[in-house]
């Protein structure tokens, strides 16, 4: 169709098909789950408003690692209706729009409902902290940076590919096989969430090369995890870092190079100049990135081989 600049409207008229399409390719590939299945009611117990005893921070088994992981993981899920409200502003609910806005947000309200269900039955976290956080998150809400369709979508397919990196490895830090198989169910779900996205940016940027290569350029560089406004986030961005659930080396391996190589954007030969400039910006960023994820790895190698010999002297003593 050419390289032209399109308005937001124009772009959901030209991607119509591919939206209808790829919510047809999602309802086939996806599988019905049921968040009560993955929950471990026996271990529940009423608390103290019921007869009970209140949450005491003995009673977790999860490491602190894998509390900050969940904790931000689920305040994450439950700001759903700051992103709902962002993906039906940007895309429609008309047609194929539509329909894909209400099923990935019926499917994303799962997450959190299995993740609370989770945590309150095992006790793994202060549910009145929790709910306080959620109250304070809700609150503010979130809105990623772009203000157009293109930066929502090209967004989207990242964030939604770093949640499911983050998930399953969460589940694994828990050390518990129940937890990692309903993060494992959740992430799945992120996965086909993120290939809808993925698919609706890659058809774009056949239509409008330049103007979606920007988009994708200015998410990339601004980019910053829905949870970033949330309390406690940086204490928790740095656990989960240390932990190994998610760093900037897997978001650079993990999510951004596939998603990039999937879109052949090194490769295209359809961008104009705007669109070559945006690329080549791009690319020095991606290389700036490597770097950071490099010292980020050798800094974090230094303070575990330290926090190992002091507990080696600890355990001499």
């Amino acid at each position: 169709m050419g390289n032209r600049e399109l308005t937001d409207r124009e772009l959901l008229h030209e991607l119509e098909g591919a939206a209808e399409e790829n919510v047809n390719r999602h309802l086939t590939m996806t599988k019905d789950w049921h968040p009560h299945d993955y929950v471990p009611w026996d271990d529940g117990s009423n608390f103290a408003a019921l007869g009970g005893v209140d949450w005491d921070p003995e009673q977790s088994k999860l490491s602190e690692t894998a509390k900050a992981a969940m904790i931000t993981n689920l305040l994450t899920e439950d700001n759903l209706p700051s992103y709902h409200r962002e993906i039906a502003q940007h895309f429609s609910l008309d047609g194929a729009w539509g329909t894909w806005v209400g099923r990935w947000t019926a499917e994303e309200n799962k997450h959190s409902i299995v993740m609370r269900d989770y945590l309150v039955v095992t006790r793994g976290v202060d549910p009145v902290a929790l709910e306080n956080a959620r109250m304070d998150h809700m609150t503010r809400g979130f809105g990623p940076p772009g203000g157009s369709m293109l930066s929502s979508v090209s967004y989207v397919t990242f964030q939604e590919l770093a949640t499911r990196v983050s998930h399953r490895n969460t589940g694994k830090a828990c050390v518990d096989p129940i937890a990692d198989r309903m993060l494992a169910r959740v992430a799945a779900d992120e996965n086909l969430h993120m290939m809808f996205y993925r698919n609706i940016v890659g058809a774009a940027l056949d239509i409008a090369p330049d103007q979606t290569i920007a988009a994708i350029h200015k998410v990339l560089t601004d980019f910053q995890m829905p949870g970033a406004e949330m309390q406690n986030f940086r204490r928790n961005a740095v656990l989960i870092a240390k932990g190994g659930i998610y760093d900037l080396r897997q978001h650079l391996d993990d999510v951004v190079l596939p998603v990039l190589r999937k879109w052949k954007v090194f490769e295209r030969n359809d961008f104009r100049s705007d669109g070559e400039r945006y690329r080549e910006q791009l690319a020095e960023f991606l290389q700036t990135l490597d770097g950071k994820a490099t010292r980020f790895e050798e800094s974090r190698d230094r303070a575990l081989a330290r926090e190992a010999q002091r507990g080696e002297r600890a355990s001499a003593l």
